[in-house]
């Protein structure tokens, strides 16, 4: 298992031979906070995972033992004149759209606070493993802003615009077993499995093409939205980009021969 580090808070873990790659929020002391470093250092590891070719999953984790993240490092932000605010904002952007515009399957791996950005991070992956100690909530509207890290455009496609409104403007916490029923989570662990199970999953997804999982992906992503006669088209896009692959003729080739495909991942 390999690591790299990216600034003081965030390392990168790479495992299944470097199929897997888990991106790690470290600034226990803050319950990771997001501050201006570590949005960079965020938005640094995303663009290592998403250029590397080997890796087909990335699981999001956390070090703290109580939380996933509680969002924007408010205490940095009350000492922001309006001028550094506005010079801060693409840099916590960066973090966010970091995360969401990985090409490969992402999975959060949430336990205690996702609060407000730290919600938002685990909304920008595909899918969510939460522990039954999880609470998660979008509370910005209660200090005055709103969620700036995609908030209020990913909630709605997960929950719907009504369940998205109410959450957002009562600014209020859903407990683990609230947030699985509104499909706010997706698969809920006992305490302390949300990390292992994660990466069981990622290893399980790992285990598939990946020329196909980025495709599928994009697919996914890019025809969210759109009206079914549309998205149908950048599905046959997402196809042929794949239908002539080295990946395409193996994984017919394993099929036919009945053994495990060796994907060579172009």
């Amino acid at each position: 298992m390999g690591e790299e580090r990216f600034g003081e808070f965030v390392l990168v873990r790479r495992h299944e031979d470097g199929c897997v790659g888990e991106l790690v929020l470290d600034r226990p002391k803050a319950m990771n906070a997001v501050s201006t470093e570590m949005a960079r250092s965020v938005a640094s590891a995303c663009t290592a995972l998403g250029g590397d070719q080997g890796v087909r999953v990335v699981v999001v984790t956390s070090t703290h033992e109580r939380a996933f993240c509680v969002g924007a490092d408010l205490k940095e932000r009350n000492s922001f004149s309006d001028a550094e605010l506005v010079r801060q904002r693409p840099v916590a952007r960066g973090a966010y759209t970091g995360v969401l515009e990985l090409p490969v399957p992402t999975i959060a791996a949430v336990h205690g606070f996702a609060l407000g950005g730290g919600f938002e991070l685990a909304l920008a992956c595909d899918l969510i493993v939460a522990d039954r100690t999880a609470v998660v909530g979008l509370p910005e509207v209660s200090v005055g802003v709103i969620p700036g890290g995609g908030g209020t455009q990913l909630l709605p496609r997960r929950v719907g615009a009504a369940r998205a409104a109410e959450l957002i403007f009562t600014a209020r916490r859903v407990e683990a077993e609230e947030a699985r029923s509104l499909g706010l989570v997706d698969s809920l662990v006992p305490v302390g499995e949300d990390r292992a199970e994660a990466l069981s999953l990622a290893s399980r997804i790992a285990a598939n093409s990946p020329v196909g999982l980025r495709a599928a992906k994009r697919a996914l992503r890019l025809g969210h939205g759109l009206d079914l006669r549309a998205g149908l088209e950048v599905e046959d896009a997402a196809w042929r980009s794949v239908a002539f692959s080295g990946d395409r003729a193996e994984g017919v080739a394993a099929f036919n021969e009945r053994r495990a495909p060796r994907w060579p991942g172009q």
